[in-house]
């Protein structure tokens, strides 16, 4: 099946109405102008009829003078029989006197006369047997003489007809020189059109095959040209999708060689050694736990993740204790944060109202931001924890000394496979996480840092509910 071009379908459908119209306008252009003329020939006729039946009708009035004699002096005398010619026709309608001496055949037809008996005027236009076209106009005078029925006037439309054959040969040569100006334009524009969705069509396919190193030129300031820019940011973003992807697949691949490597050590040491002293036997499974656990909660954020990005990912809501969830995610870091010789500081309120929200889920926020703020600090720094209630909402703030986020950074960190330190050990979608499920509380976490090397606040605001 052939293809379907919009240059061409723009040709059949607008140019075959536009076309049409100009056909319709030339026609009626010709038209009114043939009008014009012979109207103009009629009343031209008219007027030296009523000329000509004003001096009869003195003659008439007047007893001295011999009409039929009037009659044929105003016919030989007449000064225009070289244009027109003028008729006399008697009471039984034949034509017995004309200013050129000749008259027509007795069968040629006079449908303006028969026309002048019943009415006060009578004109016909209509071709002469030798295919003369001519326009007639017949008056009646018998009122004026028993002798006579009606004068008549006729006259070529040749020269007419050729004028309105200039006029209208001019007409249809500018229809056509619109038709070709317009199909010019027409033509230009579509292209203007199909270059660039040609081009669009042809980098996307290359977007579908996974390269997004090509742009669209675009220099026009139109729809076409936001489309362009709208498909040139996309595939910006979606190299950066593709490059935080690949890298998240480095980072995690790398996330889960690390604890396995250990648990496969330590394993085969416990294996080979028996167990060895008893001291040897805790550290190995003290190692091989802590990291399962930690192999555990990235499989955890991973399918978190999953089940957002499939719409699966549901809440238990109910009326809940924040400062509950909060204290038991302190206290789950309070030792780590010991051993690696940093400061957890925890201002616990005495009460603050309760969240509507699943505990889980909201403690789970709270175990990634608190693990994130020990993560990127080194010793010696310290971990600030306050929650308190303020307009209606309970705030968590977590704020560390760390090494801080640079201001390139911040917008970013918590899109999905976004890493701003690659020093850290992380996925790369645990704040992604944790913002989605804020944001399913109707609440918001916001991060701030002034810097690198000057820690990083993460403020988590969710809705209290009204007592």
């Amino acid at each position: 099946m052939a293809k379907k071009s919009i240059t061409r379908r723009w040709i059949v459908n607008n140019l075959g109405v536009v076309v049409l119209a100009l056909l319709v306008i030339d026609m009626a252009i010709i038209y009114a102008i043939q009008n014009y003329f012979y109207n103009s020939a009629k009343q031209y006729l008219v007027s030296k009829l009523n000329a000509v039946t004003s001096v009869l009708s003195m003659h008439s009035q007047d007893s001295s003078s011999n009409f039929s004699a009037e009659m044929r002096k105003m016919l030989e005398t007449f000064n225009e029989k070289d244009k027109i010619e003028l008729m006399a026709i008697n009471s039984k309608g034949r034509v017995v006197l004309t200013s050129s001496g000749f008259s027509p055949d007795a069968d040629d037809p006079m449908p303006d006369y028969d026309e002048a008996l019943e009415k006060s005027e009578g004109d016909h236009v209509y071709k002469l047997r030798g295919g003369e076209k001519i326009l007639a106009v017949s008056v009646p005078i018998s009122s004026m003489s028993s002798e006579y029925s009606a004068v008549r006037m006729v006259t070529s439309l040749t020269a007419i007809d050729e004028t309105i054959k200039n006029y209208a040969l001019a007409a249809s040569v500018v229809c056509v020189v619109i038709i070709f100006i317009i199909i010019a334009t027409g033509l230009y524009f579509a292209g203007s059109i199909v270059r660039p969705i040609q081009q669009i069509s042809g980098i996307a396919r290359k977007f579908a095959m996974g390269d997004f190193s090509t742009r669209i030129d675009n220099d026009s300031d139109d729809e076409i040209g936001d489309l362009c820019t709208a498909i040139n940011n996309m595939a910006d973003e979606l190299s950066a999708t593709e490059a935080m992807k690949n890298e998240f697949i480095s980072s995690v691949s790398h996330e889960l060689r690390t604890p396995l490597t250990a648990i496969k050590g330590w394993a085969e040491t416990l294996m080979i050694d028996g167990g060895g002293s008893p001291d040897t036997m805790k550290k190995g499974v003290g190692v091989i736990v802590n990291e399962t656990e930690r192999l555990s909660q990235m499989v955890e954020e991973l399918l978190d993740f999953s089940r957002m990005q499939n719409g699966h990912f549901t809440l238990q809501n109910a009326n809940m204790d924040v400062l509950a969830e909060l204290g038991d995610a302190v206290l789950i870091y309070s030792d780590k944060a010991r051993r690696e010789d940093k400061e957890i500081i925890y201002s616990e309120p005495e009460m603050l109202p309760f969240v509507f929200g699943d505990k889980n889920r909201i403690r789970q926020v709270f175990i990634n931001v608190i693990d994130n703020a020990i993560k990127y600090s080194s010793a010696g720094d310290t971990v600030t924890i306050i929650a308190y209630e303020k307009g209606g909402n309970v705030i968590i703030s977590v704020a560390d000394t760390g090494c801080g986020i640079k201001k390139s950074d911040l917008a970013k960190v918590k899109t999905k496979f976004y890493k701003a330190n690659h020093t850290r050990r992380g996925s790369g979608i645990g704040l992604a996480v944790a913002d989605e499920i804020i944001s399913m509380h109707g609440g918001t976490m916001d991060i701030t840092s002034e810097g690198e090397g000057k820690g990083t606040t993460v403020i988590i605001t969710l809705p209290a509910v009204k007592q």
